[in-house]
């Protein structure tokens, strides 16, 4: 009887270790494969486009705020506005 519960107890324990170190090896290799020089590149390249697509945006955005506030200004200062 003490031979099996310790049989029971040793395989338990062997069977954890070695599903945590299946685990913490997949953790590895998946946090190696992110940070592998291709995948910084491919992350950086997105990041500069996402970047680009902001600036345009925010230019298109200001420019058309300048118009209407253009057009305010004139519709003021036309004579005979008030």
């Amino acid at each position: 009887m003490f031979v099996v519960r310790r049989l029971v107890w040793f395989t338990s324990g062997a069977t954890a270790g070695l599903g945590g170190a299946i685990w913490v090896r997949r953790r590895i290799r998946r946090t190696v494969r992110r940070y592998a020089p291709e995948q910084l590149q491919a992350e950086a390249a997105a990041s500069v486009r996402r970047l680009g697509w902001d600036v345009r945006d925010a230019v298109v955005e200001g420019r058309s705020a300048m118009r209407q506030r253009e057009a305010e200004l004139r519709a003021e200062l036309r004579p005979g506005a008030r």
